[in-house]
């Protein structure tokens, strides 16, 4: 994949996508070796979730040597509530592929509040156990968040709950039936975790995503625009539609290197 794809709509972007990582999955299968996969939730990977269960139940792609983990999870949340993001996993992804439920990570959105910090530091030696990230899915919100990253947030964040920017919080509300029973944190994998994937694909769909891409890879790095630390990683791509890209210059979208 180029460093920056612009596709006609999302759904062929979320088709190459899917490509990609059924591509990086076969192959470790072929070399007997696991793969760990970085999870994204929210309305971006939907049709990356979808093409990835047609695959599996038309192609045959088995996913039984898979280890994911979610980047995100609303506070507090109850896994079995329908706004939550390990019910969205579920019903995407997980009911509908053979990934092994030992193998499926999500943070946990009902821990006390005083057991995140314990629970944040294991959930980031975990992954290092499962020999790290080797693809990591992200989409970006209108803040420029990946993850629930939001501005200001440092290079070496570590995995953590967050307080959710009131962007974020509007953007989220029509999931919640209105803003004042939407969650006003999350626990979220850190800056520092996402960079150390070894590949990450961000995917991004639509106009109101416009500005904040543009920021995002042709502006210089700033804390204020989180996704803007994906410059410095050595395997990144974005994958776009056209009204995502539509205001990149030339140069960018038309971009090898």
């Amino acid at each position: 994949m180029r460093p920056i794809q612009v596709f006609d709509d999302k759904m062929e972007g979320s088709k190459a996508i899917a490509r990609h990582i059924a591509h990086l999955v076969k192959r470790r299968r072929e070399e007997h070796k696991p793969v760990v996969l970085g999870l994204a939730t929210g309305s971006t990977p939907i049709g990356v979730y979808e093409e990835l269960v047609r695959i599996h139940k038309n192609e045959g792609l088995s996913f039984d040597h898979v280890v994911t983990f979610n980047l995100d999870e609303y506070y507090p949340m109850r896994p079995s509530s329908q706004q939550s993001y390990s019910w969205f996993m579920h019903h995407h992804l997980f009911n509908h592929i053979d990934v092994p439920a030992q193998n499926i990570h999500i943070p946990d959105g009902a821990l006390a509040k005083n057991h995140i910090p314990a629970f944040c530091r294991g959930y980031e030696a975990a992954i290092k156990n499962a020999g790290g990230i080797d693809l990591q899915l992200l989409g970006i919100g209108r803040t420029g968040h990946i993850g629930f990253n939001e501005p200001p947030v440092s290079a070496d964040s570590i995995t953590r709950l967050v307080s959710l920017h009131p962007i974020t919080i509007e953007d989220a509300a029509r999931d919640f039936g209105g803003i004042s029973f939407t969650p006003t944190e999350a626990i979220t994998m850190g800056i520092s975790m996402i960079m150390q994937a070894r590949e990450i694909v961000i995917a991004g769909w639509g106009p109101n995503k416009a500005a904040i891409i543009k920021k995002a890879i042709e502006a210089n790095i700033d804390e204020q625009i989180p996704a803007s630390y994906l410059q410095t990683h050595p395997s990144v791509k974005w994958v776009l539609d056209k009204e995502a890209a539509a205001e990149l210059s030339e140069m960018t979208v038309h971009t090898d290197a």
